[in-house]
């Protein structure tokens, strides 16, 4: 199965709320992956809440062309208060 996000919506300065096909929901602290030029914007809050899901790609963009693997914001979610998946390393 193809791993896709079914709905998000931010919560908070780099937090998302966000529900996955594989069933999973919780919120995603993007603030560590927020690491280059083309992430810098989003270290704006009223910039960050411009995010919307990207049905096509299924996935969450920025005006700017920012975007995030499915993966990396499924890994970045905590679900339970536990984070969920494996831990992305950005460089």
């Amino acid at each position: 199965m193809i791993l896709r996000a079914l709905s998000a919506s931010v919560c908070g300065p780099r937090l998302l709320l966000l529900t996955f096909s594989d069933g999973t929901s919780g919120v995603a602290g993007l603030g560590p992956l927020l690491d280059g030029p083309i992430f810098e914007p989003l270290h704006d809050p009223d910039y960050f809440a411009l995010a919307e899901l990207d049905r096509v790609s299924g996935t969450v963009a920025w005006p700017n062309g920012a975007d995030f693997a499915p993966e990396a914001l499924h890994a970045a979610t905590l679900v339970g208060g536990r984070q969920h998946g494996l831990s992305v390393n950005v460089r």
